[in-house]
């Protein structure tokens, strides 16, 4: 007991033995702060001299050890310690507080002169250049004092610009309205300085691509960013401020940028020697005469706006549609629910070789703010460069969405079919008066000769279960497949065809001679004595007469004789005029060239007749691909899709057995017939397709691509 406590009184005198130290290091360390901050610094060579004074009632403190000058251009900061920095730092810096304004002068030493004038000349922000150099370069200490943030986020944008307020997408708009158009912004506040104004707008050029290198945009010195002010509305001519080729971007300075009229003549050079304008030019001009309105044009090499001139495998499409995406706002003309068209031209070894594809571009889809160049880049433009930025970051962000869609298996110029609010008039971009509004079915939930409606079926497409997937030519020589759900989207014929024809019955039926009225009604007249005596077409008071027969049966979804002959007639009518194309899924025809090429038997199998089946094909977003199947269709002339016997009555026909036959079909009862038949059966899974069972899933392989049935024959 004696021994521990004396090991206790020992531990206390040193605890109290340290304490002491620590309390004598701590105060000397806070002398010698103050000490510091109390100095007097001055610039050696200038001939300006700032002090800070302290107040009256401040204690006496000792003088600082003397230090080595940093010379005129590097001033030293006063530590910033817990015992120095609190939430009122205006007190202990002076910059702008009321009460020690009269703290801070400047002693201003004229030449030739031994008389020293003082002048009061309080700073009330961080960047009025009024900051003593002490407190050099001033951004410094945004970080660290609650005061100097404030500052900075309540009044300095972090933006150069020239104009008295931000633009604002949405011209005299409410911030409800579903589509934003014009931009709305304050007043030139430079009209007056023509050579401030020039060197705000240089220095915005520069900082605009600054900002675009660092989103990835113009790496490598590629892109750039044209401005264009004044003009008409100002009573003045345009001034056009190029960036230049060839430099780095994220490096570029106010001095970098051409100053240009109309007609591309130099107005005034850069201060920068041995610069040339940026290849982009031409083409910056012929948005701003091609579109009035634009007064920024921006160029960039966006990767995703790349990639997404590469989603058509066979890179011939001339535009990618996006619909249904909330970010179609941010691109103007367009609400979340319109379908929007941005047209792709092709590259050329140089870009004043883009001028004719561009202008062409831009006179066909007018509703659309930005062109995309194959394998390069995008052109983008708006009415102020705010909405130019805007603008061309949501574009890139739709693109973004369209690539990583396309990812997962998903299209993104398709409307969804569940999960968002859908009209039933989608608003479609009709591309002016030369695009004809026949490509609708290219954004839409596609083809079926079924007429079903897309369904929801995410479940389906998630890749989970390994399945055996019989591969051509290895496996099999004949390949047959179902049109709906497999080589074209599901609801082609309920979304695209048949509200073609309803919409076209009336002046159809005007134009057939009496033979063929007389012809076709009886026709239909014997489809609707055909039906059960209880169904509900037989329970209306119908009128004898083409349309109404025509309506009664399409509004029950009746498949019958005489309805589809009429309706393969107006059909061909449409397709021939190009009204209509044919939807097909991008993976189709490089699958019928593998097949070709490794002389596989590709043959169709659909609900829809014979000559319907050849229309579409012959008429796709591709052309004509009917080559591809010899003359192979079937359809329910041969028998049910959900009888084993139709399938064995085809191979019969093809001259094989069913066991050398894949069929690929997206609905059940067709797949577990052609398995009864004795065909190999594999399930087409694909946006909108009718869910499957969790049976079907484990007893049969699913394709999500038809190029997975590619494959060597070893």
């Amino acid at each position: 007991l004696r021994l521990l406590s004396s090991l206790l009184l020992l531990a206390l005198f040193i605890i109290v033995i340290e304490g002491t130290v620590a309390n004598r290091v701590i105060d000397t360390h806070k002398n010698f702060i103050r000490n510091k901050s109390s100095s007097t610094m001055s610039t050696n060579g200038s001939k300006k001299r700032v002090s800070i004074q302290a107040p009256a009632d401040a204690p006496t403190r000792s003088k600082a050890p003397p230090r080595r000058s940093m010379g005129p251009r590097q001033q030293s900061l006063p530590a910033f310690t817990p015992d120095n920095y609190s939430s009122d730092e205006d007190d202990k810096f002076f910059h702008g507080d009321k009460k020690n304004a009269a703290a801070l002068t400047t002693t201003t030493k004229k030449k030739g002169d031994d008389d020293n004038e003082e002048t009061t000349a309080p700073g009330s922000g961080w960047t009025n250049g009024q900051v003593p150099p002490q407190f050099t370069p001033t951004m410094t200490l945004h970080p660290y004092t609650r005061s100097g943030r404030l500052m900075l986020y309540s009044h300095h944008r972090r933006w150069i610009n020239f104009q008295s307020s931000w633009s604002r997408i949405g011209k005299g708009t409410t911030e409800l309205d579903a589509v934003h158009k014009e931009s709305s912004s304050g007043q030139s506040i430079m009209t007056g300085c023509l050579i401030d104004e020039a060197k705000t707008v240089r220095a915005l050029v520069a900082q605009l691509c600054e900002c675009f290198y660092k989103h990835g945009w113009a790496t490598g010195t590629g892109g750039g960013v044209s401005i264009r002010v004044g003009g008409p509305s100002e009573n003045r001519p345009y001034r056009i401020f190029v960036a230049p080729s060839g430099v780095q971007k994220e490096d570029m300075v106010g001095d970098d940028v051409f100053e240009l009229d109309m007609e591309r003549n130099v107005v005034a050079p850069p201060k920068t020697p041995m610069l040339r304008q940026s290849a982009c030019t031409p083409l910056w001009y012929v948005v701003y005469k091609r579109v009035p309105s634009a007064m920024c044009v921006i160029h960039t090499h966006s990767m995703y706006a790349q990639l997404a001139t590469l989603l058509d495998p066979t890179e011939k499409s001339d535009v990618i549609r996006i619909t249904h995406l909330e970010m179609l706002k941010g691109v103007g003309n367009h609400s979340y629910d319109s379908v929007l068209e941005v047209p792709i031209i092709d590259n050329r070894p140089t870009e004043d070789l883009l001028a004719e594809q561009l202008d062409a571009a831009i006179l066909k889809y007018p509703k659309c703010n930005a062109v995309l160049v194959r394998r390069h880049g995008i052109y983008a433009w708006g009415d102020s460069w705010e909405q130019a930025k805007a603008q061309c970051e949501s574009f890139d962000y739709l693109f973004e969405t369209a690539v990583k869609m396309k990812g997962m298996g998903l299209d993104s110029g398709v409307v969804p079919v569940s999960g968002t609010y859908r009209d039933e008039d989608v608003e479609m971009d009709d591309g002016g008066s030369n695009s004809p509004p026949a490509k609708r079915q290219k954004t839409e939930e596609g083809p079926a000769f079924n007429g079903s409606s897309a369904t929801n079926n995410d479940a389906d497409l998630e890749c989970s279960d390994k399945t055996d997937v019989p591969i051509v030519p290895r496996d099999s020589k004949v390949l047959l497949l179902d049109i709906e759900g497999t080589t074209t989207s599901i609801s082609f014929v309920k979304d695209v065809l048949f509200p073609y024809v309803l919409k076209n019955l009336e002046s159809y039926v005007d134009k057939m001679t009496d033979e063929m009225k007389k012809t076709t009604l009886a026709e239909l007249i014997a489809d609707v004595e055909a039906l059960d005596a209880n169904h509900v077409v037989k329970q209306m008071n119908l009128q004898h007469t083409i349309i109404d027969i025509v309506k009664a049966l399409m509004g029950s979804d009746v498949k019958a004789t005489g309805l589809k002959s009429l309706q393969g007639k107006m059909w061909k009518s449409g397709y021939a005029s190009g009204e209509l194309v044919g939807h097909i899924y991008s993976d189709f025809l490089p699958m019928l060239d593998w097949c070709k090429a490794n002389d596989v038997k590709v043959c169709i199998y659909s609900s829809g007749s014979i000559a319907a089946q050849k229309l579409l094909f012959k008429h796709t977003e591709k052309g004509d691909i009917t080559e591809y199947f010899g003359g192979r269709h079937f359809d329910t002339t041969s028998g049910s899709k959900k009888e084993a016997a139709s399938y064995q009555t085809i191979a019969s026909a093809l001259g094989v057995t069913p066991e050398e036959v894949v069929f690929v079909s997206d609905l059940e009862a067709e797949i577990y017939a052609a398995r009864d038949a004795g065909m190999r059966a594999v399930v087409s899974v694909r946006p909108g397709n009718a869910p499957l069972s969790v049976e079907t899933k484990k007893e049969f392989p699913i394709v999500r691509s038809l190029l997975q049935l590619c494959g060597n024959a070893n």
